[in-house]
């Protein structure tokens, strides 16, 4: 699944517990009629994805949803709990390429005319 629209929060990486959990939020604010700011979070070694984001920048953010469990022990009632977790965030604004791995085309001006052009030649095409 993916999220589209505007860098609205880029948190700081936060640690946790004694084996080193990694969390950092951003907060995505999607572009249409009743704009939602979407909380994603990244975690452990995807954390570091976000070092070159900021507010503002307009970003497509691939997720997953994740869902949990959790029985609470003092009334023995079952809760659930959603998060929306990130792994791979794109920068689609000014300057992004157009196609995955393609360079940006030049101007049109920037090719030399064609001088020996010959329209009695048969081309080979099938169209």
């Amino acid at each position: 699944m993916e999220v589209q629209g505007k860098v609205k929060l880029v948190g700081e990486t936060q640690t946790f517990g004694s084996n080193g959990f990694r969390k950092r939020e951003l907060v995505v604010t999607t572009e249409e009629q009743y704009p939602q700011h979407i909380m994603i979070e990244f975690v452990q070694d995807k954390t570091d994805l976000l070092n070159n984001f900021a507010p503002g920048q307009d970003v497509k953010v691939s997720i997953n949803l994740r869902g949990r469990e959790w029985l609470d022990p003092k009334t023995n009632t079952t809760r659930y709990f959603n998060s929306i977790q990130g792994w791979r965030i794109e920068n689609v604004g000014q300057g992004a390429p157009t196609g995955a791995g393609m360079p940006p085309m030049p101007p049109a001006d920037a090719f030399e005319p064609v001088s020996d052009l010959n329209d009695d030649q048969e081309d080979d095409l099938p169209f």
